[in-house]
């Protein structure tokens, strides 16, 4: 272990303001241990640095030995062959030797694992490069009943090249039929429209099989000439950071770095979604608040996108593609159509058309309008995606200072109610939340930020003006996470208001720092020959003391949801780190006039007798229970799974969407500023016409007005009492 490393991470303060003095980037200049070799090669040492991060400076480290050397062993396998298409038993069982040493290697131990693994892979590999091409030579019986599991725990490594061809053939069977079934569907939309030509079932199995040929020989190019040595021992590191927590990472060296960042700026053109190649496919990482793919709401983190079509035009498959090859399909010029073929984790396929749009960064800020709600009631609604801040520019945007903006607006019209929507917010700025926490409280502690092996940090608005004092609801979902978190944390933990939402908030408790493995090295190389790790350094409490960790917020109020199916929460990551507590901060909840269990049964009455909640909950957990791992190879039951499943998840997308209309305007001020810019005024309707049909909204407005009831009863008795005396 480095002496310096070891000594920064016993000083976690002093580590903690280095980190926010470099902007999130730790930098080490270090000599090496005498109590340990140094490592012969680049992929050692990368270990080796990589190992004592994680002991010396991970929140809270597993143990590196031959158990957690298992699981790494376990995840690079997966990570590398999670079909179980490439590698033998026999494969596997000389691998084992291995199982329990890559422990070993992070600790010194001269590293064998990698190599041996990694050139089985790439023999095998050139093997079932020559397997595909000799199958899809021969046509295949869609009529002949057979089975694909495509689900590697359902089934064993084949035990020889016999078995491993099967498999293979019934998996090139399952894509050639995919294709063949759209070919079908197409001919079948096109019939009698002019300039129509028929094709017999011959033609169409054929022209599939060239597509699914046409899609591997891309595949296999790009595994052969582009995913080198170096990526696949990435993926190794990788296991052994995601083994300590899912957070923490290893970013490949800046060389690489520098070229994602220059394709990225395209991934954010068009429809706003960052894309991440995965076994083959092309997955939706990140997705801009303001952009098109945000605005349809049908598409999500962890989606795969299978096809793009541009219009009306035949789609493209994108299986084999790199990501920024996908991009040059998805991006094009701003107003014309796209239309993506995404396959969500429960196996959904739906069809999400899009139009393009250059990203207005003005869009990604906190919005407000006022919404009519029962008695007349005038409820504020501020829609904020992110707790942003402009830490470049002092003068810059901070979402606090714009959701102040836009109370200060709503207060001017008079309203009653006020609904902070934070559905989707993955987050930001911790002392943005902070202040915005102190614009409906009068003050006291916000959150306990706790490094490893010390006393919880405390952070407090220390600000006694309260900016809204009057009923106040917050609305989150599966994927709020982080910053959002400990703002709906903390307004349920003061009382101040009603949380409404999905079962629970994501579950991110816990934060990262970047910190160059280079610095730390036993030589003074090129700062961009090792790379960075991202580290887990410290942990979120709420005020109670409870961490948002795993659990995150469960909301006082829960509705239906379409996403619970997904599964995408911290707590279904398998490593993520545990629930716990510590003591609580001293805090005086909000005096309120509203009675929140009245309020909670009043919605629970309300929903349990809403239809549409009641199929959105049954459709849900048919999803979530559907075999999409399990498919029938013959064409007439392929086409009615995929009828069934198509007509659920339409059924879905028409429950979500309110029947009547709320009444949803904006504030004159806000129109005055954007009227005669054509783009701005086109963006601003989507956004109100989409609140309008918003279900769960629809039902917070309900929330809300019984809180406004309550509330102005308790102000009428309040006023009578001062009156009397």
């Amino acid at each position: 272990m480095s002496n310096f490393i070891q000594y920064m991470f016993s000083k976690k303060s002093l580590l903690i303001v280095l980190v926010l003095l470099l902007g999130g980037s730790i930098f080490f200049a270090v000599q090496s241990s005498s109590t340990r070799k140094e490592p012969g090669s680049r992929f050692e040492r990368i270990l080796q640095l990589i190992g004592e991060f994680l002991e010396e400076g991970h929140y809270n480290p597993k143990k590196i030995d031959d158990a957690f050397s298992k699981v790494v062993f376990a995840k690079f396998l997966k990570d590398l062959d999670g079909d179980k298409t490439y590698f033998l038993k026999a494969d596997i069982d000389e691998f084992k030797k291995y199982e329990t040493r890559i422990d070993d290697e992070i600790h010194g131990a001269r590293l064998e694992s990698f190599y041996v693994i990694n050139n089985a892979y790439k023999k095998r590999m050139e093997e079932v490069a020559l397997l595909y091409k000799e199958i899809l030579q021969k046509p295949f019986d869609f009529s002949v009943d057979e089975k694909y599991v495509d689900d590697p725990d359902r089934r064993s490594y084949a035990k020889n090249e016999v078995e491993r061809k099967e498999f293979w053939r019934l998996k090139l069977k399952y894509y050639t039929l995919d294709r063949y079934v759209d070919l079908v569907e197409q001919q079948e939309k096109n019939k009698g429209k002019e300039g129509y030509v028929a094709k017999t079932t011959v033609q169409m199995e054929k022209e599939a099989r060239e597509k699914v040929l046409k899609t591997f020989d891309r595949m296999f190019d790009r595994f052969r000439n582009r995913f080198k040595d170096e990526d696949r021992f990435n993926y190794l590191v990788n296991g052994i950071t995601e083994t300590m927590d899912p957070h923490t990472s290893y970013l490949p060296p800046l060389e690489k770095i520098a070229f994602d960042e220059q394709m990225s700026a395209g991934e954010f053109f068009g429809i706003g979604a960052s894309l991440l190649e995965e076994d083959g496919n092309i997955k939706i990482t990140t997705i801009v608040p303001a952009g098109a793919a945000a605005k349809s709401g049908e598409i999500q983190v962890g989606d795969i996108v299978l096809k793009v079509a541009q219009g009306n035009a035949e789609p493209q498959d994108l299986t084999g593609f790199e990501v920024p090859d996908a991009v040059r399909l998805i991006r094009g010029k701003k107003g014309t159509e796209v239309r993506l073929t995404i396959k969500k984790p429960s196996g959904a396929i739906k069809v999400v058309t899009m139009i393009r749009e250059k990203i207005d960064l003005e869009e990604n800020r906190a919005k407000s309008t006022i919404i009519k709600g029962p008695d007349n009631h005038k409820i504020g609604y501020i829609y904020l995606p992110a707790f942003y801040a402009d830490f470049q520019d002092a003068n810059g945007n901070r979402c606090a200072q714009d959701v102040a903006k836009e109370i200060v607006k709503l207060k001017a019209e008079s309203i009653d109610g006020l609904i902070i929507d934070l559905r989707t917010n993955g987050g930001g700025s911790l002392m943005e939340t902070v202040e915005m926490v102190g614009l409906f409280i009068e003050e006291g502690p916000v959150v306990q930020v706790k490094s490893r092996d010390e006393a919880p940090t405390i952070l407090r608005d220390r600000n006694k003006n309260v900016l809204w004092n009057g009923p106040l609801t917050v609305m989150v979902n599966e994927f709020s996470a982080s910053a959002s978190e400990i703002f709906a944390g903390a307004i349920q933990d003061y009382k101040r208001g009603v949380i409404v939402g999905s079962t629970s908030t994501y579950g991110k408790g816990t934060v990262q720092r970047n910190i160059e493995l280079d610095r730390a090295s036993w030589t003074s190389n090129n700062p961009s020959d090792l790379g960075n790790i991202k580290l887990t350094l410290q942990k979120f409490y709420r005020v109670t003391g409870a961490s948002t960790q795993l659990k995150g917020v469960v909301p006082d109020i829960v509705l239906p949801d379409q996403y619970e199916y997904l599964k995408l929460r911290e707590k279904d990551e398998p490593n993520a780190l545990s629930w716990d507590e510590i003591g609580s901060a001293q805090y005086k909840t909000w005096k309120s006039d509203v009675d929140f269990n009245y309020i909670v049964q009043q919605s629970k009455q309300r929903v349990s007798q809403s239809p549409s909640f009641k199929l959105i909950s049954e459709k849900s957990d048919w999803l979530g229970k559907y075999d999409d791992k399990h498919f029938s190879l013959k064409v007439d039951k392929f086409r009615q799974d995929k009828k069934v499943l198509g007509n659920t998840i339409q059924t879905i997308d028409s429950l979500i969407k309110l029947q009547t209309p709320l009444d949803v305007q904006n504030l004159e001020v806000d129109l005055a500023a954007i009227k005669g810019i054509t783009s701005k005024e086109e963006r601003n309707k989507v956004f109100i016409n989409r609140l309008k049909t918003d279900i769960h909204l629809g039902e917070t407005v309900n929330i809300m007005s019984d809180m406004i009831r309550q509330y102005f009863i308790a102000q009428n008795k309040q006023s009578a009492r001062s009156e009397g005396k």
